[in-house]
């Protein structure tokens, strides 16, 4: 201080004399245990005698022109000193601590590998460096927040570190480099493995950025630190290889960043978005007006903002914007236009924002960097309008059933304006990067050639799957996986339906979906969930345990969400149910009305809260979901996952995902799928298990070879893409222009299409088989062709972005196939299957048993590049008669069927007996369900069916005969499945009308 403040520190000497010493220490005391080392350290202190506060360091600040302050920077004093004897109370001494001008910054515990490990340091803090001994007066060294900032506990081969220390309740966290994708650290040829932290981490300006910039107070409502935060070792070298990158690059560059659940992205990125947002060049001028943050993390605002004021003293420097006004437009244009550095949007109006952005660097030359997180949400309206042109038909009907996207497939979409995004760099934080994400922001080894089988785009940073699990920061999700074998078999009660010739591919896709929906197929699966979840899921935890269920369509939630409260009520189970969908669900079978997620019926006890804030309390153990929360859903108390859907690829890492978040006392999960393989789950895991890797790049020549294909198809030229291509470019035209230059194709397109049309009809009713033929190959030839350039547009908005065409005729087939495509309206009626006659005969679940999927050995698959895109051809719909695609489904799903499976047995047998019964016919006619349901005539009637049908049916009679329990499950299914409730009011019905 005398060296660096000499006007301050005469000024206090006139004022305390030979006391100045004491009193400066007493304050410094004083202070520090009032605001926390960190606070008094940056912002110094205040003492009566002086103008101004002291500094009790000087950090660097992001704009470096002031000598003045460079000069105290320089005079920071950086010391550190061996065996310290810390405590009055015994004769502990720490192997090292490290100063920063005087005052304790870390302590460090060394354990040589050759007799001891990194745990016995660990120990050693936890067991005998207690900040409050028993008997004893508070260890100021150890204290939090007054004390030293860090604690390092450190081996020849790794390092831990913690920023409070609790006695045994003291929680370390790994600061490792990683090792080939593990934990731990490489081989140093150099010596310790560790060297890292004294040649790196601790060098004097690497130590002063991470307590002036990185380390950050954490604070309760009543503003009382709670937490202080200080970087793994990814994160800080993400975010300074990033920095470095940014200088080295200039704006416009994309940066993909591959980090794993577990790895603290929200800290990851608000770092980031500070940093970024005040870097200056080698010139001292500022790299970014902007840094556009987009999250759905509900603490990323104000994790922002704190972590500025703590650096800063500065309000008001972070802009949210959540679209609450009227004008999102108005609310971004402002806050983008108003000199806020850190703007945060959500996912739902990132679409605005990013036009805005594009739209300020195009006209005004503003320079921004956006940071995309990990977020997902349903979307409408003209954002999807605009992400329909990039994304896979699969992703748009996932789309159309209140499916979720991603961050990055929106940034695809918005990124097509090619020229305007010179002055944008985007930085893309995600766990799971798919192909295309890795082709668009991944960094090429060489950048200066393209893309190529030598020169694959990769990450520009990684941590991965492997090492968050290794170090504990996520759970291992496939060790207890169990896959269910789901076994049926199904039968026709219609004669005419045998020879009724279908699509076969339509077919089975209606026919898997029927079995989906069947009443008895989900009543299995609700009781296979339910027993298990009440076995296995619900003790963990100290019982506050949760389990997720995932079903494929929002239709199947709802028939799923009564099932199971029907099945809980019926056993009398203390377990509350919620089911997740996005908008509105019409199910005749259900209900007469629509289902919203807000509906009484379906989730009686919401009240109005949001399903996160619900599902988080303890009034609900299980959520049903259909498209909705499988990414981006954090609640760390889920145990169980059951899932009823085809997962593949990223989808399934996503999902299963959703199990592995840490949580006290948390060591084990539950899969139960009864749909997917195992070896397929395990493949998709594995392909982000470590690094994310292109299997190869796309082929740029696909553009040339589509564009071609649809020239050749001859229903336009050159010469009409060229009016359409003026009419667009011309400032002045009218949309009446546009309409006088498209006209003639979509009417010569659509002609040709109703006249063969109308040629398919007239050859059907003749029964010409080659007119037919001719005829449907006209058709799916046009549909072909509009399929053809919906592909083209996807393609080009993507791969223009990796390579330039500096092709104009690419562009003008862009610009004119945009304006084409809507106008092709085809109407193609789908031919439809019915499936009203068809029974299932035999149903059976049974499960694989429990196994661990290991992760670590085996092949690892890559990301694949786009390959095929529009090269379909018209081919003959493989067709058969709908009898023999049963056969063949019953053949394939056959399985271990036995007697026992049979529905028949309650379909035919018993039912058959009961609608004989006059007595239960006018019961059910003159009485409720439930009341029906009741009735002792009906028990007894059961049991007089099973009885009769004891010479026929041996084993299953005799289990009913044996057990009460089989006999109130026939029951159920009964008044189920097989709707004898309802059959006997028709029956009775059906009498009195023919009596009449």
């Amino acid at each position: 201080m005398q060296e660096t403040q000499p006007d301050a520190w005469e000024a206090l000497a006139k004022t305390h004399g030979a006391a100045t010493e004491a009193v400066l220490l007493d304050r410094v005391r004083q202070q520090m245990n009032g605001r926390g080392t960190l606070d008094v350290l940056r912002h110094g202190l205040e003492l009566i005698g002086v103008r101004q506060p002291l500094m009790l360091a000087q950090f660097k600040p992001a704009l470096a022109l002031n000598t003045d302050i460079l000069a105290r920077y320089a005079a920071n004093r950086l010391r550190v000193v061996r065996q310290v004897r810390y405590s009055l109370a015994n004769e502990n001494a720490i192997d090292l601590v490290l100063f920063l001008n005087g005052l304790p910054v870390a302590t460090v515990e060394l354990k040589t590998d050759f007799t001891q490990s990194i745990t016995d340091a660990i120990d050693q803090y936890r067991y005998d460096r207690d900040p409050k001994p028993k008997g004893a007066a508070s260890e100021p060294l150890l204290s939090f927040p007054s004390g030293a900032l860090v604690h390092f506990a450190v081996s020849n081969s790794e390092v831990h570190m913690a920023t409070h220390l609790k006695g045994l309740a003291t929680v370390f966290l790994p600061f490792n480099k990683g090792n080939d994708g593990g934990a731990g650290n490489p081989p140093n040829p150099h010596g310790h493995r560790t060297a890292y932290l004294w040649d790196e981490i601790w060098a004097r300006h690497s130590w002063l950025e991470i307590l002036g910039r990185y380390m950050v107070p954490q604070r309760d409502k009543k503003k009382q630190i709670t937490k202080v935060l200080f970087p793994r070792y990814h994160q800080l070298d993400a975010t300074r290889k990033l920095q470095a990158a940014v200088l080295a690059d200039g704006p416009g560059a994309k940066y993909l960043i591959q980090h794993s659940a577990g790895s603290g992205k929200t800290n990851s990125i608000a770092w980031s978005a500070h940093f970024l947002a005040d870097l200056h060049d080698s010139e001292h001028r500022k790299i970014f007006d902007t840094v556009l943050v987009v999250s759905d993390r509900n603490v990323i605002d104000s994790q922002l903002q704190e972590a500025i004021f703590a650096f800063e003293r500065t309000t008001g420097v972070v802009a949210t914007i959540k679209g609450e006004s009227a004008s999102k437009s108005g609310e971004l244009a402002k806050a983008l236009e108003g000199g806020k550095k850190i703007v945060v949007c959500t996912i739902q109006t990132f679409p605005f924002a990013l036009q805005e952005v594009q739209k300020l660097a195009a006209t005004n030359g503003k320079r921004f960097a956006v940071i995309a997180d990990e977020a997902h949400s349903s979307q409408t309206g003209e954002a999807a309008t605009k992400l329909k042109e990039v994304l896979s038909a699969e992703e748009i009907a996932s789309l159309g059933d209140g499916g979720e996207v991603g961050a990055e497939d929106i940034l695809a979409a918005r990124m097509a304006g090619r020229a305007s995004d010179a002055g944008i760099t985007y930085v893309a934080f995600t766990a799971t990067p798919k192909g295309k994400t890795m082709e668009l922001f991944g960094r090429r080894p060489r950048p200066d050639e393209p893309a190529s089988e030598t020169n694959k785009p990769e990450a520009f940073h990684v941590y991965s799957m492997r090492q968050a699990i290794e170090e504990g920061f996520i759970l291992d999700v496939l060790k207890n996986y169990t896959p269910y074998r789901l076994a049926f078999r199904l039968a026709s009660t219609g004669e005419e339906w045998d020879e009724t010739q279908v699509e076969r591919s339509a077919a089975l896709k209606g026919i898997m979906g029927w079995v989906k929906l069947h009443p008895y197929n989900i009543s299995q699966k609700v009781q296979v969930v339910v027993e298990h979840f009440r076995g296995l899921v619900a003790p963990l935890l100290e019982g506050k345990a949760k389990a997720m269920v995932v079903v494929t369509s929002r239709k199947e939630a709802v028939r799923w969400q009564f099932a199971i409260q029907k099945y809980i009520k019926d056993q009398g189970y203390k377990i509350r149910t919620l089911v997740a969908f996005s908008g509105e669900v019409e199910d005749p079978a259900s209900g007469d009305e629509p289902f919203t997620e807000a509906s009484g019926l379906l989730n009686p006890g919401l009240n109005g809260r949001d399903i996160r804030d619900a599902f988080n309390t303890g009034d609900f153990q299980i959520l049903l979901v259909a498209n909705k929360f499988q990414t981006g859903f954090d609640q760390p108390l889920l145990c169980g996952m059951y899932v009823d859907r085809r997962l593949a690829g990223i989808q399934a890492v996503q999902t299963l995902s959703r199990l592995n978040r840490a949580h006290p006392g948390k060591d084990t999960t539950y899969v139960v799928d009864f749909v997917n393989s195992a070896d397929d789950i395990l493949a998709a895991f594995k392909t982000y298990y470590e690094t994310a890797e292109l299997a190869a790049v796309t082929d740029p020549n696909l553009v040339f070879n589509l564009r071609a294909k649809l020239d050749g198809a001859g229903h336009y030229d050159d010469y009409e893409v060229d009016r359409v291509v003026q009419v667009e470019m011309d400032p002045a035209s009218r949309q009446s222009d546009l309409v006088a230059a498209l006209e003639p194709v979509v009417d010569r397109i659509q002609r040709r299409y109703r006249d063969a049309l109308e040629g398919l009809k007239a050859a059907q009713a003749q029964g010409v088989k080659e007119a037919v033929s001719e005829a449907k190959d006209e058709l799916d030839a046009l549909i072909l062709f509009k399929s053809d350039i919906a592909s083209f547009l996807r393609l080009y908005a993507f791969l223009s972005q990796i390579f330039d065409y500096g092709n104009t005729e690419i562009e003008k087939r862009s610009l004119f196939f945009r304006r084409l495509l809507p106008l092709l309206e085809f109407g193609r009626e789908r031919e439809g299957i019915d499936l009203s006659k068809v029974t299932l005969t035999h149903h059976s679940l049974k499960g694989q048993g429990p196994r661990t999927l290991a992760l670590g050995t085996g092949d690892r698959p890559k990301l694949q590049p786009i390959t095929d895109t529009g090269s379909g051809s018209v081919q003959e719909k493989e067709r058969a008669r709908l009898a023999e695609i049963i056969a063949k489904v019953n053949d394939l799903f056959e399985g271990d069927i036995t007697d026992n499976d049979q529905l028949v047995y309650v379909n035919n047998v018993l039912m058959g007996k009961l609608l004989e019964s006059e007595t239960l016919a006018q019961q059910a006619t003159n009485n409720t369900k439930e009341q029906f349901s009741n009735s002792p005539d009906l028990s007894n009637a059961i049991l007089n069916a099973v009885m009769d049908a004891l010479e026929a049916h041996t084993t299953m009679s005799r289990q009913a005969l044996d057990s009460e329990k089989v006999r109130a499950g026939l029951k159920d299914v009964l008044l189920g499945p097989a709707q004898l409730y309802e059959t006997l009011r028709q029956q009775a019905g059906e009498e009195r009308f023919s009596t009449a």
